[in-house]
């Protein structure tokens, strides 16, 4: 069979689904970010000055970063698990994250002494941020693979590791309400290298679970 042929013949068998994929991915969206919050509630939760940090710059950036990541895989990994389907301009897309990251990282060493930045980054909860965001973003990633196994993704790999990004990306936003460390060095550091441990394990999840 021909690649294109097959191509086809995988985008049918998608669009041959119960429920349309793009509603599928809206819902498994939905119940993954439920699962994110409950974890979050019952292990680290908000921090205590929730309230009085959310008037901050600093803290409500972490938001923008993260969400910026999520909305952007989002996208992406829905044209990734459509045969044919165009994904240039939703890989451009991901683009936007680490570049306001990349921007809040400049305008924080202008802003603070270099005599401070190595504290900044380092910050006070480096361990809790490497557990808690893959620990809140592995059930969202279970629900996206099993999802790419719904879709009919030809690239399963990029399209694994897209979906631990999503979920990354989510759980990083609900682990910023608890994190204390509001610099933008750290979330550049360790909220990366976080998200980074569950996009390899989307990658691999990819590579093993995701066939066709």
């Amino acid at each position: 069979m021909r690649t294109d042929d097959l191509i086809k013949a995988l985008d049918a068998d998608a669009h041959s689904k119960t429920m349309p994929l793009r509603s599928a991915w809206w819902m498994a969206a939905g119940a993954a970010a439920v699962i994110a919050a409950i974890v979050f509630l019952l292990t680290i939760g908000p921090r205590p000055d929730f309230m009085a940090a959310a008037h901050t710059m600093r803290f409500l950036s972490k938001f923008v970063f993260t969400g910026a990541l999520a909305i952007s895989a989002f996208v992406l990994i829905r044209a990734l698990s459509t045969p044919g389907a165009s994904t240039g301009r939703a890989a451009v897309g991901m683009i936007a994250a680490p570049l306001l990251v990349a921007v809040a990282v400049v305008l924080e060493l202008f802003a603070v002494p270099s005599a401070d930045w190595g504290t900044r980054l380092v910050g006070t909860n480096m361990m809790i941020c490497m557990t808690f965001i893959p620990l809140i973003g592995i059930g969202p990633l279970a629900i996206f693979l099993w999802m790419l196994r719904y879709g009919a993704p030809t690239r399963p790999v990029l399209a694994g590791a897209v979906a631990g990004l999503l979920a990354g990306g989510l759980a990083a936003t609900f682990y910023a309400a608890h994190c204390f460390d509001d610099s933008p060095l750290f979330v550049a550091t360790w909220y990366s290298i976080a998200i980074a441990a569950l996009a390899l394990l989307g990658a691999l999840g990819g590579r093993f679970f995701v066939r066709w």
